[in-house]
Order: C-alpha cells, then sequence, then structure tokens
C-alpha cells in the first residue's frame, strides 16, 4: 500500500533549509497563536504585517514552481477561512474576524509540509513516520467518538478517514504527512489559548466535533493538492501570456 513512499534503506541528502523552515514555523506559529490569544486587535495587525514579511524571506530561496504553490495554497486557503469561519460558523476567532496573520500563516504552513516532504528524515523514515500518525491520529480519533470525552467529535473522525486515504493514494503523501504535525501543533495551540473556538455542533451535518476535531489535516491535505495541481498550469499560462506580450511588442517595433 506504501509503493509510492520513498524506497528505505537508503541514505537522503540532508540540507539545513529543509528542518530550518520547519522548525522557525513550528516557533512562530506558538508564540503568534499564545501573543494573540490575550492580545489587543492592534497587536493581532502587528502579527499579521510580521508573517507577512516572514513568508516573503522565507520564498527567497525558493523556486518559481514553490513560489507559485504557496501563492495558490494562500489564496485558496483564505478563502476557504471566510467560508468555514465567517459564514459557516465552523470556528471562531476571539474577534469574530479572519485575523490579518491568517492567510501568510497558510502560507508558511504549506512551505513547511514541504520541507518536511523533502527532508532526508522524511525520506528516510517515510514507512515509520506514516505508521507513527496513522496510530497517534487514529487513537486521537477514536478517543472523540468513544463517548468519554464531554465534546464528541464525529467531524474529526470522518477527516481522519480522509486523511489516511489521501496519504495511501494520493500523489503528495509525505507533505500530507508533514501537514499533519505543523496542523495538529497549530491547532492545539490556538485552541488551548483561546485565539479560536471550534462549534461543537458541525453546521451542515449536526456532527459533533472537537475542539480541535482530530482529524483537522485533512483539510490541509486539500490546501495542499490544490496547490500541487493549479500551480504549473498557472506557471504555464503565465509564460504563454509573457510570450504572447513579447510577441506583440516585437511585432510593434
Amino acid at each position: 500500500m506504501l509503493d509510492h513512499f520513498p524506497k528505505a534503506g537508503i541514505e537522503y541528502p540532508h540540507q539545513a533549509r529543509d528542518y530550518f523552515i520547519p522548525v522557525f514555523t513550528f516557533f512562530c506559529c506558538a508564540v503568534s497563536l499564545v501573543i494573540d490569544g490575550s492580545g489587543s486587535m492592534a497587536m493581532q495587525n502587528a502579527l499579521g504585517v510580521t508573517a507577512w514579511i516572514f513568508l516573503t524571506i522565507l520564498l527567497v530561496g525558493e523556486n518559481k514552481e514553490i513560489r507559485m504553490q504557496v501563492a495558490v495554497a494562500v489564496a485558496f486557503a483564505t478563502v476557504g477561512e471566510y467560508f468555514a469561519s465567517i459564514y459557516m460558523e465552523g470556528y471562531t476567532y476571539r474577534f469574530e474576524n479572519v485575523p490579518l496573520y491568517v492567510p501568510p500563516g497558510h502560507g508558511m504552513v504549506y512551505l513547511t509540509a514541504v520541507k518536511l516532504a523533502r527532508s532526508g528524515f522524511f525520506q528516510m523514515y517515510a514507512r515509520k513516520i506514516a505508521l507513527f500518525v496513522f496510530v497517534t491520529g487514529g487513537l486521537w480519533a477514536l478517543w472523540g467518538v468513544s463517548g468519554i470525552p464531554e465534546q464528541g467529535d464525529q467531524v474529526g473522525a470522518f477527516l481522519f478517514v480522509i486523511f489516511v486515504i489521501c496519504v495511501l493514494k494520493g500523489r503528495s503523501p509525505l507533505v500530507y504527512l508533514g501537514a499533519f504535525f505543523i496542523c495538529t501543533w497549530l491547532e492545539i495551540i490556538g485552541t488551548a489559548a483561546g485565539t479560536w473556538k471550534w462549534a461543537s455542533i458541525e453546521p451542515v451535518f449536526d456532527w459533533t466535533q472537537g475542539n480541535p476535531p482530530s482529524g483537522v489535516a485533512a483539510w490541509y491535505c486539500l490546501v495542499d493538492a490544490v496547490a500541487i495541481g493549479l500551480a504549473p498550469k498557472l506557471l504555464s499560462g503565465l509564460q504563454k501570456l509573457n510570450m504572447w506580450y513579447k510577441t506583440i511588442i516585437m511585432n510593434r517595433i
């Protein structure tokens, strides 16, 4: 079932950038979410400006494909935030808005998942990491529907099944695994700090929903899939547009 994973027993190269960006993002997420959990709107906006600066700096060393993927991820995830939070009220931020740092934050999260997926560590231990995630996430999902916690989590269990399918059948399984770690990290810290809160009942199917849902990383799988699938088409379109523009200029000359 894991034939599309990197081959085991091979020494894969380690690049400092593949580890620096995830560590930096994990740290920034923790600090930002804790600060925003009790900070003012002005502080929230300051965190947003800082996040955009950080994302821009991190993208300087990336190729155009990765930059386009991040741009798509930011756009798609931002639309999803306004739909799921503001319109559907599936979860709500402290000031009932979408904080300014959220769009660039999604870009950093996506970039972190990509870097983890390409790191030598993930390449060498892909199967063991997948097993760890399946067991840990599976136990979390089962706990949510066991009837033991006060706030059930049918949504989380459903999303975790989707997540497992994405890892087993998707074309970027290591990106999805990377997303699981950074997503779980920021969701646990964000909800614990009170930066946002998930509704106890999901607004479409009236399913119980944890705070956070156990399988919430599945949403990031969707973001990753859209970014990876759409970025090449956009780059190709921009290249054709550029050639068309140059042709017009040359003809005028």
